[in-house]
């Protein structure tokens, strides 16, 4: 099992959490970026249930092979007292951790379940989803691993490649094609005509793709990095996007992930969204909120480098974890009270 470990001894009530996922980098991302704000031991469990199981969920059972009494189980017991999930193939899961362990584990999902508020102890969701309830804690950006402590390591010790890079820099998060956006060969010239004239107006970018950009976009990028005063990331080793955010003046990002937008805010920086082909309604109200503030701009266009106060819900969901699980121990009677 993957897991990581912090000696803080801020606790939720000595919690052991579990984040259950099936692997996708996003959604465990913000698991991950949860654990660590609670400042607790996590392990990673990652399901992978067979078809036909896989295809019913979330609505259906999980995979009999992964049942919690079997041994090899990705959630055989001793349970823990929280477990996190977030995707759509955890949903069952996480509902079998809590009738497996008697009620006792405390279970959070993050993002819509699709299956209503019964889906878990906690559910997060964004402002754009519909799903509102007692249970359901509810914030304008996603959780992320990018606290502002870690930002402000990596401003104050940039990498040597970064150090050295004239003013101003920008940050370029790209995405690729996804659910409801598409990268076509005018999206392509699109974004990368953009990029040049912000190259032309002096600016040096510090780029990051990821496993869904487009093989053309991916190359027509890496042509910047032929040139003096531009950085990208060429996939090996740690992904650097920290430090490209904490160290940049401005970020372009693109607008198929809600996530990578979420951890640009964090940093307070001016966002400019490029918008592929396609588009959802919940994208949109999530990028129309954030221009009403000052915080997203168009792109292509003029370079803005006006700051903002950094957006990051990630330690509200903390809080509101913290409050809930205590409350659910009292409960259980394995606490005196519950938080006033």
């Amino acid at each position: 099992m993957n897991g990581k470990h912090h000696e803080s001894e801020r606790a939720v009530d000595d919690a052991r959490i579990w984040i259950v996922s099936d692997g996708k980098a996003g959604d465990e991302t913000q698991c991950i970026g949860v654990a660590e704000a609670l400042e607790r031991a996590y392990e990673i469990r990652r399901v992978a249930p067979r078809a036909p199981w896989s295809w019913l969920m979330p609505y259906g059972p999980v995979d009999p092979r992964d049942a919690p009494h079997r041994p090899t189980s990705p959630i055989r017991p001793p349970f823990p007292e929280i477990a996190i999930a977030s995707g759509r193939r955890a949903v069952a899961y996480l509902r079998a951790i809590k009738e497996a362990s008697g009620g006792r584990t405390f279970t959070v999902f993050l993002k819509d379940p699709r299956i209503g508020t019964r889906a878990a102890d906690l559910i997060w969701v964004a402002e754009h989803d519909d799903l509102r309830g007692e249970n359901v804690v509810v914030t304008a950006t996603g959780p992320h691993r990018f606290s502002a402590e870690r930002i402000a390591a990596a401003r104050a010790a940039p990498l040597p490649g970064i150090a050295g890079l004239p003013h101003p820099r920008v940050a370029v998060l790209v995405g690729g094609d996804s659910r409801h956006y598409r990268f076509n060969d005018l999206d392509v010239s699109g974004f990368v005509d953009g990029l040049k004239r912000l190259d032309a107006a002096g600016a040096h970018f510090m780029i990051t793709g990821s496993r869904r950009t487009p093989v053309p976009l991916h190359d027509a990028l890496r042509a910047f990095t032929a040139m003096p005063g531009h950085l990208m990331w060429d996939g090996t080793g740690e992904n650097p996007l920290l430090q490209y955010l904490a160290n940049a003046d401005a970020v372009v990002a693109t607008a198929d992930s809600a996530n990578m937008i979420g951890e640009a805010l964090a940093t307070g920086r001016a966002i400019h969204v490029f918008h592929p082909s396609g588009g959802h309604r919940k994208f949109d109200l999530f990028l129309a909120a954030l221009g009403e503030i000052g915080a997203v701009h168009p792109f292509p266009g003029p370079l803005k480098t006006t700051t903002y106060e950094p957006i990051d819900s990630t330690p509200r969901i903390a809080a509101a974890i913290r409050w809930h699980h205590a409350r659910h121990r009292a409960a259980l009677g394995d606490a005196p009270h519950a938080p006033a």
